[in-house]
């Protein structure tokens, strides 16, 4: 309990600041009463919007509404919409999370093989063949592999759609996208922790007795090599959820990305801050639960009181 509850107070102190820093630069980066007056607007009636959207007040003040205002659970309303925040993200939630399970499904149907496959055959054709993909995976930015998979898929041969969420087949093209950085590094990640493990004493212990290879791999490797593999699939995990502002804007996806380019560009700081502490909330939740996680897989963590997660 004192694990836990250690790491949850250090939860709560991240979010917050996460909360402090975004609502101090959004503030200063501009005025929101300026794109919502008119074009030729005078100075008092842009002063008119400020008051209504309570701009007028100090900053520090500002902030003291808005702190007190989220711990009762109200995120503000959308200076664009005129509607909760909360509502209009709660609304883009479910095709952002389907999405991000779709490219986390990928990513560990794919990864973790993919990983162990050039650990055991390392030093061989398969490794040679499988690794200059992996690299060339975690090397092409997203932008990049999903105008390339409209181009051949969509264009050319016209397998899937190219934007939209119509049907089913709309959410391969930005899955693979997405997913594609993390199957790279969970392969990577994987790799490296079983080699690690297969090059340990117990690996050849268990060998000269005989022991078959894969049950070496299942019950010994891959358990002792668990910590650092849950560790990145965890991490991605978050990076899916939160990272999909440039996939979602490619695929024209209908997602909290692409409703946070929209929602910067009018400077509606209530969608922003709402959307940036679910961002913050799902990754402080990751590596909160990775951790308890580890304190189950390897005891000696939560004994020694050590963070992992990061």
């Amino acid at each position: 309990m004192r694990f836990v509850t250690g790491r949850f107070v250090q939860a709560i102190i991240s979010l917050w600041g996460v909360v402090t820093i975004v609502f101090f630069v959004l503030h200063l980066s501009g005025n929101p009463a300026l794109l919502l007056a008119p074009p030729n607007a005078t100075a008092q009636q842009v002063a008119q919007i400020e008051a209504h959207l309570g701009l007028n007040k100090p900053l520090l003040a500002q902030y003291w509404v808005y702190l007190t205002n989220l711990v009762r659970g109200n995120f503000g309303f959308s200076y664009a919409l005129n509607e909760p925040a909360s509502m209009i993200v709660a609304g883009r939630i479910p095709y952002t999370a389907a999405l991000a399970l779709a490219a986390f499904t990928i990513t560990v149907v794919v990864g973790v093989p993919v990983g162990i496959l050039l650990a055991v055959y390392r030093e061989t054709w398969l490794e040679r063949l499988l690794m200059p993909i992996v690299v060339a995976g975690q090397s092409m930015p997203a932008f990049w592999s999903g105008l390339l998979l409209i181009y051949v898929f969509s264009v050319k041969l016209h397998w899937f759609p190219s934007s939209g969420a119509q049907s089913v087949s709309s959410i391969i093209l930005p899955a693979i996208t997405l997913g594609g950085l993390s199957v790279a590094a969970v392969a990577r990640m994987t790799r490296s922790a079983v080699i690690g493990e297969m090059q340990k004493d117990y690996v050849r212990t268990a060998r000269a007795k005989g022991t078959r290879s894969a049950t070496i791999m299942l019950k010994h490797v891959l358990r002792n090599a668990a910590v650092p593999i849950v560790t990145i699939i965890a991490l991605q995990l978050a990076n899916l959820l939160g990272g999909s502002v440039i996939t979602e804007t490619i695929f024209a996806w209908p997602g909290i990305g692409q409703l946070t380019i929209q929602s910067v560009q009018s400077l509606d700081f209530p969608v922003v801050e709402t959307i940036v502490i679910l961002g913050a909330a799902v990754y402080i939740a990751a590596n909160f639960l990775t951790d308890v996680t580890f304190s189950i897989i390897d005891p000696r963590i939560r004994l020694s009181g050590g963070a992992t997660g990061g």
